[in-house]
């Protein structure tokens, strides 16, 4: 790609945490000013907002020594850390071939995570336990990962092929899932085949995904410790390298000048000057990837900073939570019934609010904690948090502890 392109080159500003919240934060001002189409914005429940947020994370710790929002918190249940107990046990030749299998687990996890739908359980054979949404899709992903589904090699099941990937069915995600007519998981073809579309690209990319192996997700972490600098890397340089590196694996999405931009939609209240007009990156799941990547290079040795460069993440729980206190309000009532798809202007105009909310949200945080961003950071808040209060919310005041709003899922992006 020529970047003398200036349409190439608009393309990759957006390609950044950056660029999620300065249009966040601008989506959020125009709501201020009550002229977006789909929703009010209710400053004065703010407070409400925050002292929920505040009582759940003190309900979950007491000592407010959060770990941070990843899917790593997902492979432990009920204080069995399912991870940790293969990959203490397990011979690693350096901590870099650590770091490639928790790469590799990580981004094919994270992958398999955009929701679960309000049915769907998977049983857990160890503890005989039916567990759903995001637990119950981390332990069935951590699984699969530790029985060799995605590894080429018999003898080396803790890794995840780039050929295996690309060969994978349907059928074999379903039966891994525990997916029947009886348990139905919603998006199965939208997964199997972001998978698939993974593997075939992490195969084109040796230079990038095999310079140290064979071509594998995990891969990717010698290119982040090359681009570490006296062992620092900061958090939003993990984010635009999933994005570049990865963007081209996103089916039926907007392109800018040849790049694909990812979880990035367009809305018309955001204008701007250049090719960029009219279009809102929010990067959900590759932010919750950039997230969960940050424990892996800390193990390896390599320093993340800049943790707060990232952003809250605009997805469904973190989104209700601001539907269900009052803070946003839909203009028109009978929108809160029915169903609006990923790329709707409803959906992008609730996204992008969420994102510079949880700001705000962190912001009362710290101040009646008497914390700042470095012993607070973002990251804490949403797991402590954010993303926990807006689940019990949504358990509260639905049967089926549905969000707020209904959106139509395939797989790929909540």
């Amino acid at each position: 790609m020529s970047l003398a392109n200036p349409e190439a080159s608009a393309a990759l500003t957006l390609l950044s945490a950056t660029a999620v919240r300065e249009r966040a934060h601008r989506m959020l001002a125009i709501g201020l000013e009550d002229r977006l189409p789909n929703f009010r914005i209710d400053l004065d429940r703010m407070d409400g907002a925050v002292d929920l947020v505040l009582e759940t994370t003190r309900n979950a710790y007491p000592s407010f020594d959060v770990p941070f929002h990843s899917r790593w918190r997902h492979f432990v249940t009920d204080g069995d850390n399912r991870w940790a107990a293969v990959a203490d046990r397990t011979g690693w030749h350096d901590r870099a071939a650590r770091a490639r299998a928790e790469f590799d687990l990580a981004i094919v996890s994270v992958f398999l995570d955009a929701g679960a739908g309000p049915s769907w359980r998977y049983r857990d054979p160890k503890t005989g336990s039916a567990i759903g949404r995001s637990e119950g899709l981390g332990l069935a992903s951590l699984a699969m990962f530790t029985g060799g589904a995605f590894s080429a090699a018999p003898l080396e099941p803790l890794r995840v092929d780039a050929g295996v990937l690309a060969n994978l069915g349907v059928a074999d995600l379903e039966r891994g899932m525990q997916v029947s007519d009886a348990n139905p998981l919603v998006g199965m073809d939208g997964r199997a085949d972001l998978l698939r579309r993974l593997g075939r690209l992490v195969a084109s990319k040796p230079e990038i995904f095999g310079s140290r192996d064979m071509p594998r997700p995990g891969g990717l972490f010698d290119r982040l410790a090359m681009l570490a600098e006296g062992g620092n890397l900061p958090a939003p340089t993990i984010l635009t390298e999933l994005l570049q590196q990865l963007g081209p694996i996103w089916p039926s999405r907007l392109t800018l000048g040849g790049i694909a931009l990812g979880d990035c939609w367009r809305h018309p209240a955001l204008t701007t000057a250049d090719a960029t007009n009219g279009l809102v990156p929010l990067h959900k799941l590759s932010q919750w990837l950039a997230y969960s990547l940050i424990e892996p290079l800390q193990t390896s040795g390599i320093s993340v900073t800049d943790i707060d460069g990232l952003t809250g993440l605009a997805e469904y729980r973190n989104g209700g939570l601001f539907v269900d206190t009052g803070v946003l309000a839909f203009r028109d009532a009978a929108a809160a019934q029915q169903e609006h798809e990923v790329s709707s202007q409803l959906v992008v105009e609730w996204r992008a609010l969420t994102v510079a909310l949880l700001d705000r949200v962190a912001d009362g945080l710290r101040h009646r904690l008497g914390r700042d961003a470095t012993s607070m950071p973002l990251a804490k808040i949403l797991e402590g948090g954010t993303w926990a209060a807006g689940r019990r919310l949504a358990r509260e005041r639905r049967p089926d502890a549905s969000p707020p709003v209904k959106v139509i899922s395939d797989g790929t992006v909540f």
